[in-house]
C-alpha cells in the first residue's frame, strides 16, 4: 500500500514560484484562456514537465466562508415560466448557480434543488429565502445544505 497524502495550508507567498505558476496554468485552462497545456505553460513561463510533475499536487484553497455553497430545495407549482422567475431572482441577488436538479412534476408540483455559491450575494441569505417564498407559484423554499 502507498502512503496516504498529507495536506497543508500554506500562504501563497511562502510557496516556490513554480507552484504558483502551476496553479495559474490550471486556472488559465479551466477558464478557457489557454486551450492546451502547451499554451498555458508558455503563458506562465514554466516547463511542461514542471506542470505535469505538480499539476495534481497544487490545488488552490478556497475560503469556505466566502465561497460557501448553499443548496436550496423548492416545491414549485407546475406552471410555465416559474422556474425562469426563480432563476432570475438568484441572478438579481448575485447568487452564482452551480447546479439545478428538477424532478418530473407530479400532481401539479415539482421539487427543484438549486446549489448556489453565495460568495457575492447582495442580500442576506434569509432575505433571499424570504424573496423565494414570496414568489408567486413557490409553495415551499428551504435550505437543504450549506
Amino acid at each position: 500500500m502507498g502512503k496516504e497524502p498529507k495536506y497543508y495550508i500554506v500562504e501563497a507567498s511562502a510557496l516556490p514560484e513554480v507552484f504558483l505558476k502551476v496553479a495559474e496554468a490550471k486556472r488559465l485552462m479551466s477558464t478557457g484562456q489557454a486551450a492546451t497545456v502547451n499554451e498555458a505553460t508558455r503563458m506562465t513561463d514554466i516547463s511542461r514537465s514542471a506542470f505535469y510533475k505538480y499539476r495534481d499536487a497544487v490545488i488552490p484553497f478556497q475560503n469556505m466562508m466566502t465561497g460557501r455553497i448553499i443548496t436550496f430545495q423548492l416545491l414549485l407549482h407546475d406552471e410555465q415560466g416559474l422556474l425562469s422567475r426563480v432563476l432570475e431572482l438568484f441572478a438579481q441577488t448575485h447568487a452564482n448557480i452551480i447546479t439545478i436538479n428538477s424532478i418530473v412534476p407530479t400532481n401539479g408540483c415539482a421539487v427543484v434543488t438549486i446549489s448556489a455559491e453565495t460568495m457575492e450575494l447582495s442580500v442576506q441569505l434569509e432575505e433571499l429565502l424570504r424573496l423565494l417564498r414570496q414568489t408567486a407559484g413557490v409553495i415551499k423554499a428551504d435550505i437543504l445544505a450549506g
